[in-house]
């Protein structure tokens, strides 16, 4: 086959869900073990997708859109953390108190904004999130963090299964390879929502603060 994935894809999976009514942000996992030299998890591509969260988590919070951060946090033991502390070992040091567990101060929670807690890749899985986001009638998810290929995506598609319309500011996005990231935003795209340039949602959050005000 020598057509590229972009034609290979054409017409199956290419469509456009767009934005819904109530969007809420997540903000996912952007701690000090992405963000740190040194860090085993550090990678550029999470430091530069902080850096581009700032106007975007501004615009969010003008328009009063809902912004909820997750980190992950485990048990001294690491019980709570199952096979997927077996299978990445480091994640055994985000403990309650571990400086590279904590939200980067870049993108720092304001009071209005909520931070939840989660074991695993999926934003969704064993937390109280879609509880909070069904009681807000919240139908758009706009998703930015880290990582690309790991918790990005599984909230992407644990979104979409939940029936949110998910939306993917691919500047807001990191990962520590191009590879992955590039491969997982194109995957995204394809099936399970919307990767677009951070400029389209900080249009419409826009929007939504220049229709309340009117």
């Amino acid at each position: 086959m020598n057509d590229s994935r972009e034609d290979n894809y054409a017409g199956v999976f290419d469509g456009k869900i767009g934005f819904g009514d109530r969007p809420a942000v997540i903000a996912i996992d952007f701690t000090y073990a992405y963000t740190t030299p040194g860090s085993p998890l550090f990678a550029d591509g999470v430091v530069s997708a902080v850096a581009e969260s700032v106007e975007l988590l501004a615009t969010a919070r003008r328009a009063h859109v809902p912004i909820i951060y997750t980190k992950v946090l485990y048990h001294p033991s690491g019980a709570d953390g199952g096979v997927f502390v077996q299978k990445v070992p480091f994640l055994r040091k985000l403990v309650p108190g571990e400086p590279l567990a904590e939200i980067d101060d870049t993108v720092a929670p304001e009071p209005d904004d909520l931070v939840i807690v989660k074991n695993y890749p999926s934003c969704f899985f064993g937390t109280s999130l879609i509880s909070m986001l069904h009681a807000q009638a919240i139908d758009t998810l706009v998703l930015i963090g880290c990582s690309t290929s790991g918790c990005v995506r599984a909230t992407a598609i644990d979104g979409v299964q939940y029936g949110f319309r998910i939306i993917v500011p691919r500047e807001c996005v990191g990962d520590r390879h191009d590879g992955p990231h590039d491969a997982n935003l194109f995957d995204i795209n394809a099936k399970y929502g919307d990767v677009v340039a951070k400029s389209a949602v900080v249009d419409h959050f826009g929007a939504i603060a220049k229709a309340a005000a009117a």
